[in-house]
């Protein structure tokens, strides 16, 4: 199995575009050999495109600054370099190849903004999970310990993957091993083995984060 991780950084590019890139985000995301993809910061209307881009199912979860979302997305597809978090996002999790039996979410904390952390059981009976957590440090690893909490808690004895923008470099995360990442972007996995290593793909000008992609042995039962 292949996880990529991506934030998309709310559909701008470096250097900002005055317009709207759902398409180049979704050819691209499209183009990439990956089972399932979990994105951070995404606009809130570009999950089920891209889904459809990618022959993937999604689940997603609402995050922050969404109120009045009707006007914050009237201006953000014309102007994302604009707007910038204030479009809107969710995270979402894309899957392919894999049935998908449930989605959990639990949130992380309310201030200065809401995080969540969310996940899917594939048909495999193996847990993936997706968050973004705050900054600074102190409150990115006390997301990252709440989310590594309610990912066991759904997982039980199954296998189980946390993955995402830690805002912090090598995360620790009780009850979890670090399999790899680049900069604050990286994967905790407990129960599974990692095969084939660990990828740093080119996204080219899309985004601030470079998307990261890890091989995983299928768990077996």
């Amino acid at each position: 199995m292949r996880v990529l991780s991506w934030n998309i950084f709310h559909g701008r590019s470096v250097p900002d575009s005055p317009r709207d890139l759902l398409a180049e985000f979704a050819c691209t995301l499209a183009g990439w050999d990956w089972d399932v993809a979990l994105l951070q910061e995404c606009p809130p209307w570009w999950p089920a495109p891209l889904a459809r881009a990618c022959g993937a199912v999604e689940e997603h979860v609402m995050t922050s600054r969404n109120g009045g979302l009707a006007v914050r997305r009237a201006v953000a597809m014309r102007r994302p370099d604009l707007m910038r978090s204030n479009g809107g996002g969710c995270n979402a999790i894309l899957v392919r190849r894999a049935g998908v039996d449930a989605h959990r979410a639990g949130r992380l904390c309310r201030l200065p903004e809401r995080r969540w952390v969310h996940a899917v059981r594939l048909s495999s009976g193996a847990w993936l999970a997706n968050l973004h957590a705050s900054g600074p440090d102190v409150a990115a690893r006390r997301d990252a310990q709440r989310a590594g909490a309610w990912l066991s808690g759904w997982a039980g004895t199954s296998p189980a993957l946390l993955a995402g923008d830690f805002n912090l470099a090598a995360p620790a995360v009780t009850g979890f091993a670090l399999a790899g990442g680049h900069g604050v972007d990286g994967f905790v996995v407990a129960r599974w083995a990692v095969a084939g290593g660990l990828s740093v793909l080119d996204g080219g000008r899309l985004s601030d984060h470079r998307p990261v992609l890890l091989g995983l042995r299928e768990p077996r039962h």
